[in-house]
């Protein structure tokens, strides 16, 4: 018997007229191909499982994404991460029904990702990208040195705090950026501010 999960029924009420046959259609498939598949929302998003995350789907405001937790593992990874790169999940922008591939297809690739599963496939963990090293530049080292409390503030941060202002300034693509950006750090670390304060926990 289907497992239908109703917070994925309100997901799919909520979007937008045209992507409610695209969720609807695309859970229905899920569903043929995977009886036993189970339902849940992740991250705010439809979520299929089955020993493990299989596939998620999502609605934007023009179109409607498809994926596979473990693309990059299947037979068709090359034409999956081609259309990957053109939005998010494997089946690229789905703006109707016409944008699908066959059923069947989809069944193909549903039930390869369920065999993955099966078999314990793992993804490969990402190699975490060494950091470069960033010299402190000449014109941020002359503004902290005329600021005490960005100066001592700045000191007492974690390097990876540091790195993050002395890769935003130096990331900037022109004068004008860059000293604007130098303005912000300094009136930021003033009040004792990391660069992405704004997002850290309340």
């Amino acid at each position: 018997m289907e497992s239908h999960d109703e917070r994925i029924d309100a997901y799919i009420q909520k979007s937008a007229e045209f992507a409610r046959p695209i969720l609807m259609h695309l859970r229905k498939v899920m569903h043929k191909a995977l009886p036993d598949v189970e339902e849940t929302v992740k991250w705010g998003m439809p979520f299929f499982e089955y020993m493990g995350p299989l596939c998620n789907m999502a609605a934007f405001k023009q179109h409607c994404a498809f994926g596979f937790w473990k693309g990059s593992l299947m037979k068709d990874s090359e034409e999956l991460k081609t259309k990957n790169e053109k939005a998010m999940g494997h089946l690229g922008k789905i703006t109707s029904l016409n944008d699908l591939p066959e059923d069947k297809r989809i069944i193909a690739w549903i039930k390869e990702a369920a065999r993955l599963n099966e078999e314990g496939v793992k993804v490969p963990e990402r190699t975490k990208k060494e950091k470069k090293h960033i010299e402190m530049p000449d014109d941020f080292q002359k503004a902290l040195t005329k600021n005490k409390k960005a100066r001592e503030h700045y000191q007492q941060f974690s390097p990876s705090h540091k790195y993050e202002y002395l890769e935003w300034i130096t990331g900037a693509k022109t004068e004008a950026t860059r000293q604007k950006r130098i303005d912000t750090t300094i009136e930021q670390l003033s009040s004792n501010k990391s660069l992405n304060w704004k997002y850290g926990r309340k």
